[in-house]
């Protein structure tokens, strides 16, 4: 037999880490996965087990490159982000992967920005809402307060993705999607690191950016391919979109959190927006893209659990209700969290009008990144984009946009495949990597909103 040429993308989620092999049509060939029980910090706080996932990377790459019926071409890594490993200058971690879910001192926030033209300045200027810990920036500042013989030890502060990538690569680096992603280190009016990293002395601490598409040489014992940055997930994920579609449009990544992504939007964030949870990602060729936030699925999830036990139904049972006009046309939206259950004749009823009340939610946060742009289409990838209602009603809301619900498997591993597509993919990229049903407005849900 012989051996394909392929690609191996390691793609390290919060719970899952997996991996995936691509063929030249981006196929996935082979994939693997494994998972690890968090362990904790100096402060009892519960953190990634990093020792565990270096070796499992070690292990997967060992395991994969044995293989004869592949013949590895190129490495790359997307993984979430808001995460960082200090490293000394042999890239050797120094401390633990500490969890953006970890409570940030309030104190030590607000001085930052005080020091440094105040809140609302400090967060418009870094396209960043006031996350705490998820605003990855702030954890080096605080490394710096309270550990400074580790931040001092410190060579470079590695977001996850380029860490994973190091281990291949053995280059450190820094990576424009990981650190214009909620960090807070990144000022979007000047275009570089805002003047605050610089003065508390951290830019020292930030690795070289290299460009998302670099190609470096990468060894994995007598092996030798091609290597890139890593990338952060969520921008990963948009990297199919980009090259496949040139029109404007909107993409609603789903999940726990609900994302709107327009990366055709570049405009500054104003206070108004920063103020209902809208942000910037810098895409992988460095340029903004306008997003909002909502967290719809955990919503969802939360809400389904409340039906069902109220009905005394199953939860499964709600994956497979399907859109009914005639339902939808007596409800009207508002908040589902605040509704009393036994108003509702039946669990079909009830969970329409949870959707309608999400739906509605959801059009809000999109029209945020929207803002009159010359929009034509909205796709929808993940959980949300195999809910019936939620697509059908979603189409109603904007009856002059086409509605897509978008299937591409293991969209962040395929956009970091598709990032170093030309170092070593010779065949030209397939037409075909998403896959589109469309979702045609049918009746006015309610006197609502019109663009």
């Amino acid at each position: 037999m012989q051996a394909i040429p392929v690609i191996v993308v390691l793609d390290v989620g919060r719970t899952n880490k997996k991996l995936f092999v691509f063929n030249e049509q981006y196929e996935i060939v082979w994939e693997k996965a494994a998972r690890f029980t968090e362990i904790t910090d100096e402060d009892g706080d519960a953190c990634e087990n990093l020792a565990a996932l270096t070796q499992s990377v070690y292990d997967s790459l060992h395991e994969v490159f044995e293989r004869k019926d592949f013949k590895i071409k190129a490495v790359n890594v997307s993984a979430y982000g808001a995460s960082l490993v200090y490293v000394d200058e042999h890239g050797k971690p120094l401390a633990p992967l500490y969890s953006y879910l970890k409570q940030y001192p309030a104190a030590l926030q607000q001085n930052l920005y005080d020091k440094y033209g105040g809140r609302e300045t400090f967060l418009r200027q870094t396209a960043s809402p006031a996350l705490g810990s998820l605003n990855s920036g702030l954890q080096l500042y605080r490394l710096k307060a309270e550990q400074p013989a580790v931040f001092a030890a410190t060579r470079y502060a590695l977001h996850l993705p380029q860490y994973i990538s190091s281990l291949v690569s053995g280059v450190l680096c820094s990576d424009i999607t990981s650190i214009g992603c909620h960090t807070a280190l990144w000022d979007f009016v000047r275009n570089g690191y805002h003047a605050w990293v610089q003065e508390e002395g951290l830019e020292v601490k930030m690795a070289p950016i290299l460009p998302s598409n670099k190609e470096m040489p990468g060894r994995f014992g007598k092996h030798t391919f091609m290597a890139g940055t890593g990338l952060h997930d969520s921008s990963a994920a948009l990297i199919p979109y980009l090259i496949q579609f040139r029109e404007p449009f909107v993409l609603i990544s789903t999940g726990t959190w609900c994302i709107s992504l327009n990366p055709f939007n570049d405009t500054p964030l104003t206070q108004e927006e920063l103020a209902q949870d809208c942000l910037c990602y810098l895409s992988y060729e460095g340029k903004p893209v306008k997003a909002s936030r909502l967290f719809a699925g955990n919503e969802h999830e939360q809400e389904v659990k409340r039906i069902a036990a109220h009905f005394n139904q199953s939860a499964l049972h709600y994956r497979t209700i399907t859109y009914d006009a005639g339902i939808m046309r007596g409800l009207k939206p508002g908040v589902f969290g605040e509704r009393d259950l036994s108003v509702f004749s039946s669990d079909v009823e009830a969970y329409h009008q949870l959707m309608l009340d999400i739906a509605m939610q959801q059009y809000h946060a999109t029209q945020l990144v929207l803002q009159d742009q010359p929009v034509k289409r909205i796709f929808v990838d993940g959980g949300f984009g195999k809910n019936d209602l939620y697509m059908h009603l979603l189409a109603n809301l904007f009856p002059e946009t086409e509605i897509y619900a978008a299937t591409i498997p293991q969209a962040t591993a395929l956009g970091a495949a598709l990032a170093l597509h030309a170092a070593w993919n010779s065949r030209p990229v397939p037409g075909s990597l998403i896959g589109l049903k469309r979702y045609e407005a049918d009746v006015v849900v309610m006197d609502g909103p019109k663009r």
